[in-house]
């Protein structure tokens, strides 16, 4: 694996030169660790078993790469495999578009099956479909299609790779395989309604396979810890990292999830003039953040910041979460370090973003807008799959937030059922 990535760049490079076939395979645009792995794997089996010898299998990361930092969990577990990231390939890094009017394109999409508005363009050109959401559209021959409820689809790529050839599965591949399914799948715990038989059949095999892989304990906490890990990130990475937008006719504010304690992320050196930048090179009018740390009971703390340089948006902002009875927050003042941020701490630690979510954009809407909306920031954050309502598979999948998951996964760890009282 490491030297099938380490040549994907020259590889790309001498096939455009040479007008020869290029077959990208690639996830979605979250590009979460599922997305990665699965690309990385899949096209590592492809370039190991085609019948195409002419063809270059190239795994594309579907963000740009500035925001490859912001995927804590991809960027520990491939540095821990010894996959650097400047040999990754990255989606603004290649032209898709081109490569398709050139015909040289043919495209895998792995963890999604539908292309977005953007690039219905390159639905022609997909070949192949691998994930385990359900089906929203058929694809007709000659597109192959695996669509199949499990918990990750790194379990599907898992088994296509042990249904071929003896041999090709390596070390490397099979640990970044087995890590995905663990961390996708919320280390097999049934009480997080997503694992399947066989997501459990495949980790299983991996282990057979590789005696030598990591206790799954070690490697869940591991990746775990690393998903919500802001060390190294500047204020800006760790605003976008969790953002939610909502936006009224003429006022646009965000909401972001940090997991660092608010006076903790207060007193960062800079972060007014951060707070400045940031809000300015978006058009935004101010933001909330809403941070969140655990005891070590698992027991949620949250806090309130509103940042706005308007003093009247501030003070529609705070008065609308003071006031608000549904539900209602529970907010005590804290200080702050500058007069342009207000802070509290929030008594009410059942209220998730989510609830918050409605009390702000009721307060946009107050501003004389038709009404406020939500928007998905862009890039959307790491999905979280089914982790923040009681949702099995067969379910829908409801809006996600980070804090939730963190939430619900250490309640899975402390032995709380997953409806029990927080």
């Amino acid at each position: 694996m490491e030297q099938f990535v380490a040549g994907n760049r020259a590889a790309l490079q001498d096939h455009v030169r040479q007008h020869q076939e290029i077959h990208v395979v690639m996830g979605n645009e979250a590009c979460d660790l599922d997305s990665t792995v699965s690309a990385l794997a899949l096209a590592y089996f492809l370039a190991q078993t085609s019948p195409a010898p002419k063809a270059a299998f190239v795994p594309v990361l579907n963000i740009p790469r500035a925001d490859f930092a912001l995927r804590t969990e991809t960027t520990f577990l491939l540095r821990d495999r010894g996959i650097p990231a400047a040999s990754l390939i990255f989606r603004d890094e290649i032209d898709l578009g081109g490569l398709h009017h050139a015909g040289l394109l043919s495209l895998t999409l792995v963890d999604h099956h539908v292309l977005p508005g953007a690039d219905a363009a390159l639905e022609e050109a997909v070949v192949e479909v691998l994930d385990h959401r359900p089906l929203e559209r058929d694809r007709g021959p000659p597109c192959q299609v695996t669509v199949e409820p499990v918990g990750s689809c790194a379990t599907l790529v898992t088994e296509r790779i042990l249904q071929g050839p003896p041999g090709v599965l390596d070390r490397t591949t099979a640990a970044l395989l087995h890590g995905t399914i663990l961390l996708d799948c919320i280390n097999l715990s049934p009480a997080a309604g997503k694992v399947t038989p066989r997501d459990v059949a495949c980790v299983s095999l991996l282990e057979e396979r590789f005696p030598e892989l990591p206790a799954r304990d070690a490697v869940f906490q591991a990746l775990y810890a690393a998903k919500f890990d802001i060390t190294g990130l500047t204020t800006e990475q760790m605003l976008r990292k969790d953002l939610k937008v909502l936006s009224s006719d003429d006022v646009v504010v965000p909401i972001s999830g940090i997991f660092e304690d608010l006076e903790t992320f207060l007193h960062r050196p800079g972060l007014l003039q951060d707070l400045e930048a940031f809000c300015q090179a978006r058009g935004y009018a101010g933001l909330v953040a809403m941070t969140v740390s655990f005891n070590e009971r698992h027991e949620p703390t949250r806090k309130l910041a509103v940042y706005s340089r308007q003093e009247p948006l501030r003070s529609t902002l705070c008065r609308a979460l003071e006031e608000a009875t549904t539900p209602s927050l529970l907010l005590q003042p804290l200080p702050s370090p500058e007069p342009c941020v207000v802070a509290y701490a929030q008594g009410n630690a059942v209220a998730t973003r989510k609830k918050v979510l409605p009390i702000l954009r009721a307060a946009l809407g107050g501003l004389g807008a038709a009404g406020g909306s939500e928007e998905e920031a862009v890039p959307p954050p790491t999905p979280m799959n089914s982790l923040v309502e009681e949702c099995p598979l067969a379910q829908a999948v409801p809006p996600l937030c980070p804090q939730d998951v963190l939430e619900r996964v250490s309640r899975i760890a402390a032995g709380q059922p997953p409806g029990s009282p927080k």
